[in-house]
This record gives C-alpha cells, structure tokens and sequence, in this order.
C-alpha cells in the first residue's frame, strides 16, 4: 500500500474519537473535536496532493479516498442529528447521494476521481461541519444552518452531474 493510500486509511483513526468527543457538551471538547475533524479533512487534501506528486494515483486510492471521506462526513452527521444541530431529513439527502454514487460506482468499468463538483460537495460539507461542530455563539447557528444547506444542494447537484450521461458531439 502506498504512503497516500495510508493517509487516506489513517483518517478513520481519527472518527471514533471525534463521536466521542461530540458527545462531550463542554467548549473545549468541542474545540478538541474540530481540531480532530479539521486535521482529518487536511489528510484529503494531503493524500491527494502525495498521490499526484509522487505518481501513487491507485484504483485503491480512487476506491478508498472517497470512502473514507463519507464516514468523516455522514459519522458527525448523524451525531448532529442526534443532538439536534441538523435535521435528519438534510443528512438522508446525502446519505441517499453517497449510497447512490457508491452503487453507480459498482458498475463501473473504471474508477474515475472526483470532478470539480465532487470537490466542491467535499470543501462545503467540511465547511459546514467544522461550523456545527465548533462551540460558537448563538449568532453562528443561522450561518452554521446556511451552509449544512449549501452543502446539501452542492451534494445534490454533483450526484446528478455524476450520474448524468455526458453530452454526445453531433459533429461525427
């Protein structure tokens, strides 16, 4: 297994004790579990950054990267829908586009890495996360709220440009 492939599995070390963590009312649990989360979505861009640079691009790591990065995603989800922070029916939209994708994904004769909007569906997902998570005042819930929404659209939109047939030239 290469050293990328090994980042992207070292980010689920990190999970169990953010969940932990989120059940700890206290600010500075709460900060501890932000820094958990953040430090672990920076591995995304690390792994990647490695694989690319170091010629380590894997159909391993295409099949592993975003794997893990559903279960750093959907883990605090679901402990926020259990606090109350989000509303469950938000989370069963992004759950239901990564179990979909995944399925899509099974099929395919060739694994392909994330396009732009895949990227921007992962940043506004951290984004909103790292907002929920952070013990912040209460002037922070609406704009926390706003971008959990964002993240759902955007996570909607990728999966349906991911699951739409791409646009055949009329000009052969």
């Amino acid at each position: 297994m290469t050293l990328p492939n090994w980042i992207t599995f070292s980010r689920l070390l990190g999970v169990p004790f953010l969940l932990y963590g989120l059940y700890n009312p206290t600010p500075q649990a709460r900060w501890i579990c932000l820094a958990i989360f953040l430090v672990a979505a920076l591995t995304d861009w690390l792994d990647g950054y490695l694989a690319r640079k170091l010629n380590q691009i894997s159909d391993l790591g295409k099949f592993l990267d975003p794997l893990v990065d559903k279960f750093l995603v959907l883990a605090p989800l679901m402990v926020l829908i259990e606090l109350g922070k989000v509303p469950a029916w938000g989370v069963f939209l992004i759950l239901a586009r990564e179990l979909a994708i995944a399925g899509w994904r099974v099929n395919q004769t060739k694994i392909s890495g994330a396009n732009i909007w895949g990227k921007l569906k992962t940043v506004s997902q951290i984004v909103a996360i790292a907002f929920l998570i952070a013990p912040l005042s209460s002037e922070w819930q609406t704009p926390a709220l706003i971008a959990f929404w964002v993240s759902v659209a955007l996570t909607l939109i990728s999966g349906l440009i991911y699951l739409l047939p791409p646009k055949v030239s009329n000009d052969e």
